[in-house]
């Protein structure tokens, strides 16, 4: 048996999605910016994606920008949207939290290298951004925060309405300031992006609600193909591209539009949409049932999921005295697919910034596994991880010691 624990990593291509995809890999091949009848069908195709993506965000298909992921949409908005406002004023200041995505993270630390001015929010010790403290953040240059949705690692689930209310009131009385004043200029509004990548499976992202004016969407985290995300650009939003070379997506975004991709997309936020309820309570219950198990069998286990204001999905553990890697190797030897943190630093060896963040130190942070379900999985797998890592985690336990003391030998 194979059991898949690391759907925030990437999930399967649902075979709806698929079934749909299928055809634009052959038979209608068209290049949906030629004029011809071989091209405008590939364009009707990206279209009714681009309303699916609408509907799925409540925003006009106009506002939806198709880009070859969320690494790519995160920076088109962060790095886009401070270009698009540099050109006003020199002297802006932007906002992000200590747990980002390195897709927001290192767009941020290259705007600080740049001159630009940066703050970095602090979280709690369930990783979560406080709306006082973003408030406090605010200055008289702030045109710009960007909070993901849910954090990829731990899964806690930021208040994003709140900020965005928070953000929407600063706006009215920066306007009302200014219509007085008469003040004209950048700083009448502050801008606001969440990467909602691990949210679109299981929270409602309806950006009129969410009060976003940037939304970033992946399309292999929610069953669909890899190497394909969405930008939602609110109208009036004073974006430039970081790409260029065409005239592609209302020219935010050169590039040949990626088809078949582009429709997996779109047919997996229609399932999202239709799924999420009852997938959210199945998934739930699964975490809920190996947290439960670990907790009760491993002396040690501590999980650093807030299940209150956490995604349904997430299960994160540390486990004192072994390392993460060591359980995660275990683990695949007997089939089993977990990750020690986010896939996309899954390559370094520091200790994970969103823990350090928490207050997590590093020794309790490198051993850390993350358990993320989908919906696919059954009771009957979580059993089988039960009735494994147990003797896995003591057996790394007993190793241990052994590795101090050559240590000390040295």
């Amino acid at each position: 048996m194979r059991i898949y624990l690391d759907h925030s990593a990437t999930t399967a291509v649902d075979k709806k999605v698929f079934a749909e995809m299928k055809p634009f890999f052959s038979e209608k091949f068209g290049n949906p910016s030629s004029i011809h009848s071989f091209g405008q069908e590939a364009l009707e195709a990206v279209d009714k994606a681009r309303r699916r993506a609408a509907e799925f965000l409540n925003c006009e298909p106009e506002e939806v920008v198709f880009t070859s992921g969320a690494t790519e949409a995160d920076n088109l908005a962060v790095l886009g949207l401070a270009e698009g406002l540099r050109y006003r004023r020199e002297k802006i200041h932007i906002i992000t939290s200590q747990i980002e995505h390195p897709a927001v993270f290192a767009p941020f630390q290259e705007l600080e290298k740049r001159g630009v001015e940066t703050s970095y929010l602090p979280v709690n010790k369930s990783g979560l951004v406080s709306v006082e403290d973003l408030k406090k953040a605010i200055r008289e240059n702030t045109v710009f925060v960007s909070i993901m949705f849910v954090n990829s690692e731990t899964g806690s689930v930021q208040p994003i309405r709140e900020i965005g209310k928070a953000i929407a009131k600063e706006n009215e009385a920066r306007e009302k300031q200014w219509n007085n004043s008469g003040r004209k200029g950048i700083l009448k509004k502050i801008y606001f992006h969440t990467d909602a990548v691990q949210a679109a499976n299981f929270f409602d992202c309806d950006t009129k609600k969410l009060k976003v004016d940037l939304l970033s969407l992946s399309g292999h985290k929610i069953y669909g193909p890899k190497g394909i995300g969405a930008l939602f650009v609110r109208k009036g939003t004073p974006l430039r591209p970081i790409v260029f070379g065409g005239h592609h997506e209302l020219g935010l975004r050169s590039g040949t539009l990626n088809v078949s991709a582009i429709v997996g997309l779109g047919a997996a936020l229609a399932l999202a949409s239709k799924g999420r309820g009852g997938n959210n309570l199945k998934i739930s219950k699964m975490r809920d049932m190996l947290a439960d198990g670990i907790l009760k069998e491993i002396s040690g286990a501590t999980l650093n999921t807030d299940r209150e204001n956490g995604s349904p999905a997430h299960a994160h553990f540390s486990f004192a005295g072994v390392e993460g890697e060591s359980v995660l190797v275990n683990l695949d030897l007997e089939g089993i697919a977990v990750s020690t943190g986010s896939a996309c630093a899954s390559g370094g060896l520091k200790a994970s910034h969103v823990l350090l963040a928490m207050g997590i130190d590093a020794e309790t942070a490198h051993g850390s596994v993350r358990f993320t379900l989908g919906k696919d999985n059954s009771p009957a797998e979580i059993k089988k991880v039960l009735s494994l890592l147990p003797g896995i985690v003591e057996r790394l336990k007993k190793m241990a010691p052994k590795k101090e003391k050559a240590k000390k030998k040295k």
